[in-house]
C-alpha cells in the first residue's frame, strides 16, 4: 500500500455490530448454499477443542456471556451490506437474504466457569446451515481467546493458594482484548483488575496506586511518597523499588506509620527481597504492612515464591498472552445435518475424515461423572439424550432458544461455579507440571447405555 503524505482518511464508525467480525468465506459459503438450495438445511455445529495446550491438565470455559451479547448483535446494517456488494462478497440476492439476518436458533454449552477437556462439546449451534455457519468466526475468536486466558489464569490462582492476584496486562494486549482478558480472569479467581473499562462494563473490582513515574516526577523518594499518602491515605500500597529498597521502605514507614496498607516489589530476585523487606517492616513495627510482588510472573513464577512472605501477586504479559498458549485451539465443525430442507427431514452425522483432523459426527451431550467421594472421574460423551445417574452431572445448559438469549447470568456465579469445579476434580488437576488430562474423554455412541 502507497502510503499518501497528508491524505486524510475518514474514520470508520465500527459501532456495536459484530456481522463483519467474521471470515469472508463464511459469506462465500452461504450465497453457494442459498444459490443451490441447502441453505436452509437444519444443522448441528460444536465447539470443541482436540487437546490441551501445553500438557495442560484442564480447561476454562469462559467468555459465553460475551458470545451471547455477540450473538443479539450479529446483524447486518445498510452500510456493511453495501461495502459487502461494492466489494464482490455477496450477490445482491444474499445481500439482501443479510438484511432480514437474525439467529432463530438453539444453542446449548457448558457454562463459564465450568472445567472441560479434550473433545468437550463445550457448546452446541443448532440451526439452518446459513445461519449457524455465519457465527463460527465469532464464536471462535471470542472463545478462543476467553477460555484460553481463563485457563492460564486458574493455574495462576491454585499457585497462590488463597493468596490474591490483580490482573494488570493491560499494556500488554490489545486495548478491546484487555477488557476481555481481566474478565475472563476474574472469572478464574483473580481478585481485581487494573482495567477501569473491565470495571465499568462488567463490575470486576479495579485496583491501582502509582508507577515508577510518580516516584521520578518528585524531586525525592520522601516527596513522592508523601504526596501518595496525602492523596490515598496511609492504606494505599508504595513502590520501593525505584532507587534503593531498604531506604524506601524505612521511609515509607516513617511518613505513614506502621499502618501502611502495602509495599510493592517490581524488580530483583523477589523472593530474596519479600524475605528482607518482611524483616525490615517488623523490625519497624509495620507487622500489618503486606508486601505485593510484581514483575513478569506466571504461574510457575509465583508457585517458586509460596514460602515467600509475599501478601499478593500483581500478573501481567503472561496473563493476557495465556501464559504460552494464546489460544485455547478451540475448533466449530459441522457434526449433522438434515438430509432435506423440510423441518422434520431426518438428521444425518457427519464427520471429517482428514489426517490428523478428524471429527466424530453427531449431536453430543455431555456428563461429568464423579465417584462416591464427589471426584470427578472422566467426561462422558453421548451422541443420544443421556439418563444420568446419582453420580452424572450434565454439563450442558440452555443459552439460546428459538433466537432468544435465555442463559444470560452474573459474572460472580461464573467465578463461583469455577471454584466448584475446581473441587470436583482429582488433585492432580492443579499440578504445574505437564501431563494427561485430569480426567479422561470416554464417548458412548448411540446414548442408549443409561448413565449408571
Amino acid at each position: 500500500m502507497v502510503h499518501t503524505p497528508g491524505l486524510k482518511v475518514p474514520l470508520v464508525d465500527l459501532g456495536d455490530g459484530t456481522a463483519l467480525l467474521t471470515d469472508h468465506y463464511e459469506l462465500t459459503m452461504l450465497q453457494a448454499a442459498l444459490r443451490e438450495g441447502t441453505a436452509g438445511r437444519r444443522a448441528v455445529f460444536e465447539v470443541f477443542a482436540r487437546s490441551l495446550p501445553n500438557g495442560r491438565r484442564y480447561g476454562v470455559v469462559a467468555g459465553t456471556g460475551r458470545l451471547l451479547d455477540a450473538i443479539e448483535r450479529f446483524t447486518f446494517d445498510a452500510a456493511q451490506l453495501e461495502f459487502l456488494t461494492a466489494h464482490g462478497v455477496v450477490d445482491q440476492p444474499t445481500a439482501e437474504w443479510l438484511e432480514k439476518y437474525r439467529f432463530t436458533g438453539n444453542v446449548w454449552g457448558y457454562p463459564e466457569g465450568e472445567c472441560y477437556f479434550p473433545d468437550s462439546p463445550i457448546l452446541v449451534v443448532e440451526g439452518t446451515f446459513a445461519e449457524a455457519v455465519l457465527l463460527e468466526t465469532v464464536a471462535l475468536s471470542i472463545l478462543n481467546h476467553d477460555c484460553a486466558i481463563a485457563s492460564a489464569a486458574s493455574r495462576m490462582v491454585q499457585a497462590a493458594a488463597g493468596r490474591p492476584l490483580i490482573e494488570m496486562g493491560s499494556r500488554r494486549t490489545h486495548e478491546r482484548a484487555a477488557v476481555s482478558a481481566a474478565r475472563a480472569a476474574y472469572i478464574a479467581g483473580f481478585a481485581t483488575t487494573s482495567n477501569l473499562e473491565a470495571g465499568r462494563r462488567y463490575g470486576v473490582p479495579t485496583a491501582g496506586t502509582a508507577a515508577h513515574a510518580f516516584t521520578l516526577l518528585h524531586d525525592s523518594e520522601r516527596h513522592a511518597f508523601k504526596a501518595q499518602l496525602a492523596s490515598l491515605g496511609e492504606s494505599t500500597t508504595l513502590l520501593v523499588d525505584t532507587y534503593d529498597v531498604e531506604r524506601a521502605v524505612r521511609t515509607a514507614v516513617e511518613l505513614a506509620g506502621p499502618a501502611l496498607g502495602a509495599v510493592r516489589i517490581d524488580s530483583g530476585d523477589l523472593g530474596v527481597m519479600a524475605r528482607r523487606v518482611r524483616e525490615l517492616l517488623d523490625s519497624l513495627g509495620a507487622t500489618d504492612t503486606r508486601i505485593v510482588v510484581t514483575g513478569d510472573l506466571d504461574e510457575y513464577g509465583i508457585a517458586s515464591l509460596g514460602t515467600a512472605p509475599v501478601n499478593g501477586y500483581g500478573v501481567g504479559t503472561s496473563l493476557v498472552t495465556g501464559s504460552g498458549a494464546p489460544t485455547a485451539s478451540l475448533v466449530y465443525k459441522l457434526v449433522a445435518r438434515a438430509d432435506g430442507p423440510e423441518p422434520d427431514a431426518p438428521m444425518r452425522p457427519v464427520a471429517k475424515r482428514s489426517a490428523g483432523k478428524p471429527t466424530r459426527g453427531g449431536r453430543k451431550a455431555a456428563v461429568r461423572r464423579v465417584d462416591a467421594h464427589g471426584t470427578a472421574t472422566c467426561e462422558l460423551i453421548t451422541t443420544g439424550e443421556p439418563t444420568p445417574g446419582p453420580r452424572d452431572r450434565l454439563l450442558h445448559v440452555p443459552l439460546i432458544k428459538d433466537g432468544e438469549v435465555v442463559g444470560r447470568e452474573p459474572l460472580a456465579d461464573a467465578r463461583e461455579r469455577h471454584a466448584r469445579a475446581l473441587r470436583e476434580l482429582p488433585p492432580t488437576a492443579v499440578q504445574l507440571s505437564r501431563g494427561q488430562p485430569a480426567i479422561p474423554t470416554e464417548f458412548v455412541d448411540g446414548g442408549v447405555r443409561p448413565l449408571e
